[in-house]
């Protein structure tokens, strides 16, 4: 088994020991970086193991200190990022500074609260006043990244922040054709006073590198598809080594028939075709109440055709190419067969070569049935395929009947039923009259249930997963429990005061 997914396709050329990143907005090579092969990846996670100890060893204000530098270095260099994002990604200027703002909310966020997160707890004890229990949060030593394409300076970055001030060493493995991002945030969070072995960059196919890396690092974090998850996390299991994944998604929307209908369709706009839809919490799917359904559909299309695309970086472009040519015949090829099989094309539809040799126009389809790809298959571009329901409940089951489950939405004007409905719909992640800014409530778990993943980023959980948490028991008193005849003898009279006892402590508030 190797890591190789479509984040891994063949964009890259092999020139000896390096590779040629292109950049996808004009076909032209962004950067040139070493190609790792499985001994490198090796000598990586040793560096990161070796550093690792004495980095564990500051207090956690001494490693937040080093966050709280690159968050500032961030906003102060953001046009330099902004750059290397756009030529490794082919993003909008707007959708590369999602990953700015993203990556820097979280370097902020864990600085000023993850040693809340990981410090050391108290814990109830088996018997009160005799013992004292507490929990401690150690580091698990040197964690595995593994990112991806769509996002590839949160999706590696991002994840790696938690790891390092948790007090681990780091081997990120960037998507092969987006590498330079993480190469440009490791040169500055060094510049920041991170130590320059305990985070290492391994640039190359995860075909070539990806088993070497699973097979020697100590906790696994991946984002990427379904499938190759399944295979990742097999892997992982031989070794008994902590993973989570953030996996693959057909997320769906739900109008209700009281929803305000300009809002919902700049949300649906904003929440399906980000990022050129290239967002594992974008929506794929749109379910409408009938008596709204020719009103939404109105807004929604003229809302979809003022959108702007280009190669740009403008505040004048709203979106910019897919990654690369696969990603575009991939979204094409979805749209082809929808076609084909009677689906209705309502805007968009079209690659765009004038533009770039990546670019595809926002897709809206309508009369999308189960024999179309689109239905069911995760697209990862800018298609909308939008369904007529008779009711919320017809709404709710549409939604859930797919094997993934990681964000919805729902719009409505009555905001308890907005909840009620959330709760019902099935995704690690439900908005109300929202869209994707839950990814940006860092206090809050992000991930997804079924086929969407295993584990959570952000708040505790985004942290405490790079740890191992130990239980720490001390016995305040000089006595076991026993009569003492012998050392493990027991007696009729002790029997019924231990049962006494626990009948009662179901009454103690502090004990129970």
């Amino acid at each position: 088994m190797a890591i190789q997914t479509v984040e891994e396709t063949r964009q890259e050329q092999a020139a000896g020991d390096t590779m040629v990143i292109t950049n996808p907005l004009s076909g032209e090579p962004a950067g040139e970086v070493k190609r790792f092969g499985e001994g490198d990846v090796i000598a990586a996670v040793e560096k990161a193991r070796r550093a690792q100890p004495a980095w564990a060893a500051l207090p956690y204000r001494e490693r937040a200190r080093i966050a709280k530098r690159f968050h500032n270095r961030l906003l102060d260099r953001r046009d330099d990022l902004i750059e290397v994002i756009r030529a490794e990604s082919g993003k909008s200027r707007r959708d590369a500074f999602v990953e700015v703002f993203a990556v820097t909310a979280a370097a902020r966020y864990y600085a000023y609260n993850g040693a809340r997160h990981i410090r050391p707890q108290r814990a109830k004890p088996a018997i009160p006043l005799r013992n004292r229990t507490r929990i401690v949060y150690q580091p698990v030593g040197v964690v595995g990244i593994v990112g991806a394409w769509n996002f590839p300076f949160i999706l590696t970055i991002g994840d790696a922040i938690p790891a390092l001030l948790a007090g681990n060493g780091v081997v990120i493995k960037p998507a092969s054709i987006a590498p330079l991002s993480a190469l440009w945030a490791r040169e500055t969070l060094v510049e920041a006073g991170l130590p320059p072995d305990l985070l290492q960059i391994a640039t190359g196919s995860g075909r070539e590198i990806g088993d070497a890396l699973i097979d020697h690092v100590d906790c696994l974090m991946f984002t990427g598809s379904t499938k190759v998850g399944r295979e990742v996390a097999q892997r992982a299991a031989r070794r008994l080594i902590p993973y989570s994944m953030e996996l693959g998604g057909k997320n769906a929307m739900l109008v209700l028939a009281d929803a305000n209908l300009d809002h919902a369709a700049v949300g649906a706009v904003e929440g399906a075709f980000n990022n050129s839809g290239q967002v594992c919490i974008n929506w794929e799917r749109v379910y409408v109440e009938a008596p709204v359904y020719d009103d939404f559909m109105e807004r929604l299309t003229r809302r979809t055709n003022e959108l702007r695309l280009g190669p740009d970086a403008s505040f004048e472009v709203d979106l910019g190419s897919l990654v690369n040519e696969e990603q575009a015949a991939l979204t094409d090829t979805h749209v082809r067969d929808a076609l084909s099989k009677g689906a209705t094309l309502i805007a968009g539809g079209r690659r765009r070569p004038d533009l770039g040799p990546c670019f595809y126009e926002p897709t809206i389809l309508a009369d999308v049935t189960p024999e179309m790809r689109v239905f069911s298959e995760e697209t990862f571009g800018p298609v909308l395929s939008v369904y007529r329901v008779e009711s919320p409940q017809e709404a709710i089951r549409q939604a859930n009947d797919s094997r993934y489950g990681l964000h919805h939405g729902v719009f409505t004007r009555d905001r308890r039923q907005g909840e009620r409905v959330a709760r019902q719909l099935e995704a690690g992640i439900v908005c109300v009259n929202d869209t994707y800014v839950s990814w940006a409530a860092m206090d809050a778990p992000m991930g997804g249930l079924k086929e969407s993943g295993v584990g959570r980023r952000h708040g505790p959980e985004g942290i405490r997963k790079y740890t191992e948490a130990k239980t720490i028991v001390v016995n305040q008193t000089g006595y076991q429990i026993g009569t003492y005849k012998t050392a493990l003898s027991f007696s009729p009279f002790l029997e019924r005061a231990l049962t006494f006892l626990l009948r009662i402590w179901q009454y103690v508030p502090f004990i129970r």
